[in-house]
């Protein structure tokens, strides 16, 4: 944030004769998003719902309300910053939504929309622009009480690091975070001919094993003399993160053997730290074959108006299932109060409940078990696609068993359509004869005995069975999409 910069205002009072408003009123369509944001722009997004990002005095910035105005208009019509600043300076139509202004109102350069990015993410309320559009969307009925749950991988804009540059790169980063006093303290522990000081990999025969090992094993040592030495102490919070993720990268990667070496784990942890420049980024998945270093965008769509009713972030490795609490946390706030006001009115019923049930749709992602038992708990219509269970190998899949949850057991009555059991088609092999393997798993040690593990999202397979394998269309007439869907807020 840019210290010494104040709030600006908005001109209420144009010059008549030079106004956009004349000009644009009988040109522009009252119903559009140009007429809409005039008519309504001061009340939307008033300088003063701005005016905790900005300092009492210095400088007067560009007045909030008409940069809130351009990065809506930028968003509908899918401009960059230099773009709309370009359209701001020359199309009357931004101007005449901003408020009227003059044709001749000074532009602003690109970089305030940037600014102002800045300070709303810096800030408690940094949302509040898409609150106020979602808002006035709902209000106006565009908004209804279906949803498209999706997500989209963010490529981190880093490097993704191997465990030499993690490490050294971890301490470098702690000795950074020092003071001069600490820092001089920490150096005399190390042991390595290496004083941290600049990035990259040290120098190596990386092809020779033995060279390898004595490297990483220097390295590893030199984290643990740091960590020991600050080991109890009372640190700032900077070294204190510092420390924290230096003991995080060598834990991940490394494993001390029975003969006091560190080497390589020969593994990969569940939530491993790719990069120390954005220790939050983590390699995920899309697909068994599309990897990715960095985050997932989740959004929920209203299909009718194609609005994006709301969004989060998560780390790469996080499944999407995770993120639908935070994307229908409006949708199931108002049941939760809903079902609390009829438990506190007892007999009487809410006479005015949602007009139109909560419909869901998703891809397989959103089909897990504890997303199903949120989204039934909710009462929604559930519109997710659910994968067939299957197991490899040929064998039988869980939806063949009758599992009662309570005992954690499965009976030991047959599976369904279960006939005799398989063999394995090597047996026909003259070279090579394999041992019959149950197909409900390896080789058993009891007659008829069966294994397989059991959650409660598996009491009930049948369940996530009866849904669609793929979106498909509500019980209830699929409403008439709206022709003013992009041309107001």
């Amino acid at each position: 944030m840019i210290e010494g910069m104040s709030l600006g205002l908005t001109p209420t009072q144009a010059d008549v004769f030079t106004t956009t408003t004349g000009f644009c009123e009988s040109r522009v369509s009252p119903d559009s998003i140009y007429g809409l944001l005039h008519r309504e722009c001061f009340r939307l997004f008033p300088d003063e719902m701005f005016a905790d990002l900005f300092a009492d005095s210095g400088r007067n910035c560009v007045p909030p309300m008409i940069v809130a105005v351009v990065m809506v208009l930028q968003r509908i019509e899918g401009c960059s910053d230099r773009e709309a600043v370009d359209r701001f300076a020359f199309d009357a139509r931004w101007k005449y939504a901003a408020g009227g202004l003059s044709f001749d109102y000074p532009s602003f350069v690109h970089t305030v929309l940037v600014d102002m990015r800045a300070r709303l993410a810096g800030s408690e309320r940094p949302e509040r622009i898409f609150e106020v559009v979602l808002e006035t969307a709902k209000q106006a009925g565009l908004v209804g009480r279906r949803r498209v749950l999706d997500s989209t991988a963010l490529y981190d804009a880093v490097a993704t690091m191997d465990t030499v540059t993690l490490i050294r790169s971890a301490i470098r980063g702690l000795l950074a975070a020092c003071d001069r006093v600490l820092e001089d303290e920490l150096r005399g522990l190390l042991a390595r001919d290496d004083d941290y000081s600049s990035a990259g990999k040290p120098v190596c025969d990386y092809e020779d094993r033995q060279a390898r090992e004595e490297l990483i094993d220097a390295l590893a040592r030199d984290a643990r003399a740091l960590l020991g030495a600050l080991d109890g102490r009372e640190l700032p919070a900077a070294v204190t993160q510092a420390a924290a993720l230096l003991a995080s990268v060598v834990g991940q990667d490394l494993d001390e053997h029975a003969d006091g070496v560190f080497r390589i784990a020969r593994r990969v942890a569940k939530d491993r730290i790719v990069s120390t420049v954005d220790p939050d980024a983590r390699h995920g998945h899309k697909t068994s074959a599309r990897g990715f270093d960095g985050y997932k965008g989740h959004v929920a769509l209203d299909p009718d108006s194609e609005l994006i009713v709301a969004t989060t972030v998560t780390a790469g490795n996080v499944g999407d299932g995770q993120a639908v609490e935070a994307l229908l946390a409006d949708e199931l706030a108002t049941v939760e109060d809903l079902g609390g006001e009829d438990e506190q009115s007892g007999a009487d019923r809410s006479p005015n409940p949602p007009e139109e049930p909560l419909s869901v749709y998703g891809d397989s992602a959103y089909g897990a078990g504890s997303v199903l038992a949120t989204l039934e708990g909710a009462e929604a219509e559930i519109m997710c696609k659910v994968q067939s269970p299957n197991a490899p190998g040929g064998r039988y899949a869980k939806d063949a068993f009758q599992i009662d949850p309570a005992p954690s057991r499965v009976p030991p009555d047959r599976p369904r359509n279960c006939g005799r059991s398989r063999t394995d088609r090597s047996r026909s092999s003259p070279r090579r004869a394999r041992p019959v393997r149950s197909p409900c798993g390896a080789p058993l040690p009891l007659p008829g005995a069966r294994s397989t593990s059991a959650s409660m999202s598996s009491s009930s397979p049948g369940r996530a069975l009866g849904r669609p394998t793929r979106p498909g269309r509500p019980t209830t007439p699929r409403p008439a999409r709206r022709s003013s869907g992009r041309s107001v807020i």
